[in-house]
């Protein structure tokens, strides 16, 4: 069984998050604080945290990017919860590696398939073992990145759009296929989630970030003959 840790201040919605995971048979742990969340993340190491923002003692930010500087817990999939009026935390948390979010009030069982969706990518094996495009080289197995040889640490979401667009190379990949393919998402009213996800990626992939291309009015693409 996967285990699941839950961060959540309010005691209801943690034992409702809890109670639907149990019945989609993942083991739960629940943290109402966060210096309790974070320290059973380090002891626990769980498959994946779902961790909300507002918490007593430490705020989901610092939890998110304290969890993204170890090397214990640096590639666990987190999705945040957040309120609807906390539009900037929300992509402050994407921007420092959460893998996903929901906006509460949310519907349990669209939770439970956001958390389905996430363990089913970061813990299937791809198959063949290594892909190499340009100065990217990806290890599908240990799901390890390497820029020009050098290892770079990506979330599993990001290693998965960059494996997904290098895999289709040159062909640029059109934002609602990207959304469903990575994420799960069936519209596009999370595309504010893919254009962080890139800026962020971008960012890791210096000074290559020109073979990831904005392909204006499509979504994206990986190019073998990047622009100068």
């Amino acid at each position: 069984m996967q285990k699941i840790l839950i961060i959540e201040d309010e005691v209801d919605i943690a034992d409702l998050i809890s109670f639907n995971l149990q019945r989609n048979q993942f083991e739960t742990v629940i943290a109402n604080d966060g210096i309790g969340g974070l320290n059973k993340a380090l002891m626990i190491e769980p498959d994946l945290i779902i961790l909300d923002l507002m918490l007593p003692g430490m705020d989901g930010i610092t939890i998110n990017k304290t969890l993204k500087r170890d090397p214990r817990t640096r590639h666990i999939p987190v999705i945040m919860l957040t309120a609807k009026a906390q539009t900037e935390d929300r992509i402050t948390g994407l921007e420092t590696g959460a893998d996903d979010y929901l906006t509460k009030p949310f519907s349990p069982k669209e939770l439970v398939l956001r958390v389905q969706a996430i363990i089913k990518r970061t813990s299937t094996k791809m198959s063949g073992t290594i892909l190499e495009v340009g100065p990217f080289k990806f290890d599908k197995n240990t799901l390890t990145f390497y820029l020009e040889e050098q290892a770079v640490d990506l979330t599993s979401t990001e290693f998965k759009l960059m494996i997904f667009l290098c895999e289709r190379l040159n062909a640029p990949q059109d934002r609602s296929i990207l959304l469903r393919e990575v994420w799960g998402y069936s519209d596009d009213v999370h595309s504010r989630t893919l254009d962080t996800h890139m800026k962020r990626l971008r960012k890791k992939l210096e000074p290559h970030a020109n073979y990831l291309e904005t392909v204006r009015g499509v979504g994206y693409c990986i190019t073998d003959k990047p622009a100068t």
